[in-house]
């Protein structure tokens, strides 16, 4: 079963920053379904955008759960929520 509460609340300056990210991983996870590695010089940046913005949105995580303090779980994940800046801890 899967729980789910909020746990805080994000600016909206904040929540644009990781909606960015959040889009940009996303488009970046599409666009490797269909680049192959032969395409050596697009493939490769590709590769070092993908490692790049992942490691942004995971220091995002990181930064805000260390200044607002969010409760965790250990096997728990964040989410948030676009429309209102709620953070919310997910129990799986």
């Amino acid at each position: 079963m899967r729980t789910k509460k909020v746990v805080g609340q994000v600016t909206v300056e904040e929540k644009n920053e990781i909606q960015t990210l959040f889009e940009r991983r996303n488009g970046l996870n599409e666009l490797a379904k269909i680049v192959t590695a032969e395409n050596t010089e697009l493939y490769e940046k590709l590769v070092k955008d993908m490692g790049e913005t992942g490691t942004k949105f995971q220091n995002w995580w990181d930064m805000m759960s260390q200044k607002y303090q969010w409760e965790s779980a250990e096997n728990g994940n964040w989410e948030i929520n676009f429309q209102t800046c709620e953070i919310y801890l997910v129990i799986a």
